[in-house]
């Protein structure tokens, strides 16, 4: 009877998610409306209910998660001081000249933008708006143009800081806690977000590096789909524009996330530096009035409340599907997998993946990660490395044909030449190069865990 309840709630909330209702309240209201059900028919334990205050208070108080809306309003500030602009126009005036060099201009700033920024929805759009009609005015081939600017805007999940990791921290640290309890360690290692920064750190830096390789060898092979641009058609930057234009995000970047990786400040202490810098830097910018101000913070209220309350109907949603057994369901399933470990992580990334589809990122990481990161812990699994193979994971969701939210981002500002055939067949190399990084971290799991290990010692 459990299980048939557990497969009743999963398939309630995706039916609920599907019919367009807001995911906050369909976690919290599947759950509750189940949890009712099952204490009618006596297969609910309703004291599991009784936590959810304990849980409530416990996300309210968690420091780790004030690392949230300080990223996020970091964010917003610096999309609004008009930096991705400048720091656009510069770069691609130094690489415009050769073939294909529009596009690295994009990838370039888009890794910029996504250590600085970190949201994905502000990245596409700015450089849909700015980067796309430019590329397609000099001839660029449409779907090289839009995919660049697809997989540019989505480095902002991957590369720290990103409030995707620092999500995915908070989860996998609380789930490898409860891991190694069940293991008789009572004094577990700690996996906190700045060991996810590290670990993200090298194959961030690497999807980028691939991603430039196959522009180049696109304008090698087919020049005519990524034409070199006259110089004089180009803005033209002085040096000293140049470096204005380049070293104070740079700056802001190494304050924030080397203050993270040597161990000086927490996340949430760093994103706080972040926040005061990116305010700085839209000051000196002249964009910082008591209007820019009203509105940054506004849409960091909106965006943190959203988080928020999807990560309380996710712990409501948690324990009711606790209290009916679903816990020892997934670890039952996982566990009789054929291939042990392997099976495991492999079926928990085609998961990730399909739901991807549907979902956001955020839903996954409060409702999936949860569920399965303990079972996978008790395989063995090393937590930094799952951690960072889900973020690739959950980027690969962004690009996905046909529900990928970033080419809702850039459909709704692409100029109407562009066709959505276009778009998703734009998009399918980057994806493949993901899912090759993917492939290259399960070979090389140092990928993802030698820089963790070094900055430790």
């Amino acid at each position: 009877m459990n299980t048939l309840m557990v497969v009743m709630l999963v398939l309630g909330l995706c039916a609920g998610l599907l019919l367009g209702f807001p995911v906050a309240f369909t976690l919290g209201g599947v759950a509750l409306l189940f949890a009712g059900l099952g204490m009618l028919l006596g297969v609910f334990d309703p004291s599991f209910l009784q936590a959810f205050p304990n849980r409530v208070f416990g996300i309210m108080g968690n420091e780790t998660l004030l690392a949230v809306p300080l990223f996020v309003f970091m964010g917003v500030m610096l999309q609004r001081s008009k930096m991705a602009e400048e720091l656009l126009e510069t770069v691609a005036a130094q690489f415009g000249r050769a073939r294909g060099g529009l596009v690295l201009a994009v990838l370039a700033v888009g890794a910029l933008l996504a250590a600085s920024t970190g949201i994905v929805g502000a990245t596409v759009v700015t450089l849909g708006l700015i980067a796309l009609p430019s590329m397609l005015r000099h001839g660029y081939c449409p779907r090289l143009a839009s995919g660049a600017v697809c997989a540019s805007g989505t480095l902002g999940q991957i590369i720290p800081p990103s409030v995707v990791l620092v999500l995915l921290g908070d989860q996998l640290g609380s789930a490898y806690q409860q891991a190694q309890l069940k293991l008789g360690n009572f004094s577990p290692q700690v996996v906190s977000v700045g060991d996810l920064f590290a670990g993200a750190l090298i194959p961030g830096l690497l999807l980028v590096l691939m991603y430039m390789a196959y522009v180049v060898w696109i304008a090698w092979r087919q020049p005519q789909r990524a034409p070199a641009i006259d110089p004089a058609s180009l803005p033209q930057r002085s040096g000293m524009q140049m470096l204005a234009a380049v070293i104070p995000p740079l700056l802001l970047i190494i304050c924030v996330l080397g203050s993270i990786l040597f161990g000086i400040a927490t996340p949430t202490e760093a994103a706080g530096v972040g926040a005061v810098g990116a305010s700085l830097l839209a000051l000196m910018r002249g964009q910082l009035d008591l209007a820019c101000l009203r509105e940054v913070s506004r849409e960091s209220v909106l965006i943190t409340a959203m988080v928020f309350a999807i990560l309380l109907g996710a712990a409501l949603f948690a324990l009711v599907f606790r209290g009916f057994g679903g816990d020892d369901l997934v670890h039952a399933l996982l566990t009789g997998l054929p291939g042990g470990k392997w099976g495991a992580v492999i079926a928990v990334m085609l998961l990730m993946f399909v739901l991807g589809f549907v979902l956001d990122f955020i839903e996954i990481v409060f409702v999936v990660v949860p569920i399965v990161a303990p079972v996978l812990f008790l395989l063995g699994v090393d937590p930094v490395w799952l951690g960072v193979m889900m973020a690739v994971n959950l980027q690969t969701s962004f690009l996905t044909p046909p529900f990928g939210f970033a080419l809702f981002y850039l459909r709704g500002v692409a100029p109407p030449a562009l066709t959505t055939t276009d778009l998703y067949r734009g998009v399918a190399p980057f994806i493949a190069l993901q899912l090759l990084l993917l492939l290259l971290m399960a070979i090389w799991p140092q990928l993802a865990t030698w820089l963790p290990a070094w900055l430790a010692e």
